[in-house]
């Protein structure tokens, strides 16, 4: 199954919406947090996806469109 990782920096007003939550049900991709810093202010998740590769560009245009900053994460910087 593809996976893809991705840095998502979410604005103030999205902060406390469950999108990664909707995410996986919507596009029936499976989701797995990998770091996180989430504060009332704004937040930055990094997010594996993992599913078909229509549904993971579907997912990550979802979450652009919300306002979502979604930047593809090159090399493996979190096993490190």
């Amino acid at each position: 199954m593809p996976s893809r990782r991705v840095r998502l920096t979410f604005p103030t007003k999205l902060v406390k919406e469950p999108i990664i939550y909707n995410v996986g049900v919507n596009f029936q991709v499976v989701t797995n947090i990998r770091r996180a810093n989430i504060e009332n202010s704004a937040g930055w998740v990094v997010l594996e996806i993992s599913g078909g590769e229509d549904a993971l560009t579907r997912a990550e245009e979802y979450m652009r469109d919300l306002g979502v900053e979604v930047e593809p994460i090159v090399g493996d910087i979190v096993d490190s």
